[in-house]
C-alpha cells in the first residue's frame, strides 16, 4: 500500500461515471483479517469459508481489497486475498503479489520506505523505482506455463504486429459482433447471490508436456482438452445432452508487457474459443481445439475485443453494463490462466506450497475456470454460480480423470524417457500436510 497507491484509492460513482479517490480514512485493519477454519480444517472447511466470501461483495465505501490470513488448514496456513477487478488485470496482480515473495527461506525482510508526503517529487521518483524494483524481483520468480500455446497470449506485440501489418480488424470485428447467443445448458441461466469454489489436485507440468509431446499438442492443448471433456461428464452427470453441442469460452489475452506489470490496471483483450463439447474421444477432440486455437493465434481478433473494451470503459454505466450483458451471453464461461514461478517461493520465510486463483465472473457467466502453474505443478481452479452448478468439485474429478485418460493415451504412444513420469500401478502413500 505504500508502493502501490491504488490500494489506497476507493471508487466513487458521481452520476453515470466513476472515479478513484483517495480514501483519506484508510485503516490497514479493515483490510486485513486474521481468522481459523473450525475443526477439522480440512479442505472441505477451506472451501465453505472461500466460497462464503466469494458470495460477499466487497464494500466500495473502502478500497476494494482485503486479506484473510486463515489458520487451522491441516497443518499449515491459508493467505486468502480479494481483489476487485478494476484494480489490475491478472498478469498485474501476480507481479504485485509475487513482489512480496523471496526465493530464498532465509532473505531478509525488507526495509519499510518512509513515509513523505503524496506531492512530494522525491516520493514520486522513489515509489517508482521502488515499484519497478519489486517488479524485477517477481520477474525473477515467474516463468510462463503458456509459452507453448497461443501465441498472443503471451507476446503482446505479436497482436499490436498483426494489427500494423493490415490483419482485418473489420473482419474480426464482425465475427465478435454477429456471434449469436451460446445455447442453453447447464452451465447458463440467471444468476444468484450465492458462489461456489472447488480447485483440484497439482498436477506435475512435466505430465502435461509428456501428453503433448506424444499426442501432438501444446500445454494448452492438453490443458484445454482434459477442461473440455471434465464439462462434457459434468453435462451427462447432469442428463443435459451433449450431441453436436459447442459451448464458446471467453478467454482473456494478456496485452500488457511485463515490465509495465507496475502500472496496475487492465490490459487484456478476448477471445472466444469453441469449445466441442460433442467429441467423445479425447484425442480427436486435442486436434480439434488445436486446430481451433491455430486459426484464431494469427487474428487481431483480442486486440479488436479490447478497443471495444475501453470504447465501453467512456460509456454511461448503464449502456456498459447492458453492453457487458450481450457480451455474456456469447459465451457459457470465462477461462483464463496465469503464469506463476517455475521454482518454490517463501512468504515472510515460510514456503508457498500451493498457489490458486479464481476469476470473476461478469454479465450472463456463471462459470469461471482458472489454471494456475507453480513450482512446475499445474491447479484447476473451478468457480460457479452455486443455482447453476452446485458441485464444482464434481468437474474438478471429472478434470482429474480426463487427465489420467489422456497420460494412459501417451503413455501407448510412446516410452516413458523416466519411470517417474509413468503413472502408479499402486495407490499413493498419502502425502504429510506440509508446514
Amino acid at each position: 500500500v505504500e508502493r502501490f497507491s491504488r490500494f489506497r484509492h476507493k471508487v466513487v460513482r458521481q452520476g453515470n461515471k466513476a472515479y478513484w479517490i483517495t480514501d483519506r480514512n484508510f485503516d490497514l485493519n479493515s483490510h486485513i483479517h486474521r481468522i481459523a477454519l473450525p475443526p477439522p480444517g480440512d479442505k472441505t472447511a477451506l472451501q465453505d469459508f472461500i466460497s462464503d466470501l466469494m458470495s460477499t461483495p466487497l464494500d466500495f465505501s473502502k478500497p476494494l481489497w482485503q486479506m484473510h490470513y486463515i489458520e487451522n488448514y491441516g497443518e499449515g496456513s491459508v493467505l486468502l486475498m480479494r481483489l476487485h477487478h478494476c484494480i489490475a488485470d491478472g498478469i498485474a496482480l501476480m507481479h504485485v503479489m509475487l513482489s512480496s515473495t523471496d526465493t530464498d527461506p532465509d532473505a531478509p525482510y525488507p526495509t519499510p520506505p518512509e513515509r513523505q508526503e503524496r506531492h512530494s517529487p522525491g516520493w514520486l521518483e522513489s515509489t517508482l523505482r521502488s515499484a519497478l524494483g519489486m517488479v524485477s524481483t517477481a520477474r525473477k520468480v515467474t516463468d510462463t506455463l503458456i509459452h507453448e500455446g497461443l501465441e498472443t497470449l503471451t507476446n503482446p506485440s505479436h497482436a499490436l504486429d498483426l494489427a500494423s501489418q493490415g490483419a482485418s480488424a473489420a473482419a474480426a470485428l464482425g465475427k465478435i459482433l454477429l456471434l449469436g447467443p451460446d445455447p442453453h445448458t447447464v452451465y447458463k441461466g440467471s444468476l444468484g447471490v450465492s458462489k461456489r469454489v472447488a480447485w483440484s489436485q497439482a498436477i506435475p507440468l512435466a505430465n502435461v508436456k509428456l501428453i503433448g509431446k506424444a499426442l501432438g499438442g501444446t500445454v494448452n492443448d492438453v490443458l484445454l482438452t482434459a477442461m473440455t471433456g471434465a464439462l462434457r461428464r459434468y453435462m451427462e452427470f447432469r442428463d443435459d445432452p451433449t450431441d453436436g453441442i459447442n459451448i464458446r469460452a471467453m478467454v482473456p489475452v494478456n496485452l500488457r508487457p511485463l515490465e509495465e506489470a507496475y502500472k496496475l490496471g487492465n490490459r487484456f483483450g478476448l477471445i472466444y474459443l469453441s469449445l466441442p463439447i460433442y467429441l467423445v474421444d479425447p484425442r480427436e477432440r486435442l486436434h480439434e481445439l488445436k486446430q481451433r486455437m491455430d486459426d484464431i493465434k494469427n487474428t487481431p481478433e483480442a486486440l479488436v475485443a479490447f478497443q471495444i473494451l475501453n470504447t465501453l470503459g467512456l460509456m454511461p454505466i448503464q449502456v456498459a453494463d447492458q453492453m457487458v450483458n450481450i457480451f455474456g451471453m456469447k459465451s457459457s464461461a470465462v477461462m483464463t490462466n496465469v503464469p506463476g514461478p517455475r521454482q518454490a517461493v517463501y512468504f515472510a520465510g515460510q514456503k508457498i506450497v500451493t498457489n490458486m486463483f479464481w476469476v470473476p465472473q461478469s454479465g450472463r457467466m456463471g462459470l469461471g475456470v482458472s489454471i494456475f502453474s507453480y513450482n512446475d505443478t499445474v491447479v484447476l481452479g473451478i468457480a460457479t454460480d452455486t443455482g447453476l452448478v452446485p458441485d464444482p468439485e464434481k468437474i474438478n474429478e471429472y478434470f482429474e480423470q480426463e487427465f489420467v485418460d489422456l497420460l494412459a493415451f501417451a503413455q501407448q504412444t510412446q516410452t516413458l524417457a523416466h519411470p517417474a513420469l509413468a503413472a502408479p500401478t499402486e495407490p499413493a502413500a498419502a502425502t504429510p500436510a506440509p508446514d
